[in-house]
């Protein structure tokens, strides 16, 4: 596990077109889930900011996070 969590660094494009509060948000949300062992990348954070940010809907964020565990899944199975 990394030492420091600065996802904002790793992926600034992402937080750009979000407010401050939007950002804490993300960042509280991808931390918890990080202290546990979690290895954040591209697309989970992604899929985070553009919920936030309104691009998308709770409907396609879902349908987004599915599709992702299936592929992580399957390319598991396949290792």
């Amino acid at each position: 596990m990394a030492v420091e969590f600065d996802i904002q660094k790793r992926w600034p494009e992402l937080f750009a077109p979000l407010s401050a509060q939007q950002r804490k948000i993300v960042v509280n949300a991808l931390a918890s889930s990080w202290h546990e062992g979690w290895v954040p990348n591209r697309e989970d954070v992604e899929n985070l900011t553009d919920l936030l940010r309104g691009a998308i809907d709770k409907a396609e964020y879902d349908r987004r996070v599915a599709g992702a565990i299936e592929r992580r899944h399957a390319h598991a199975a396949a290792s």
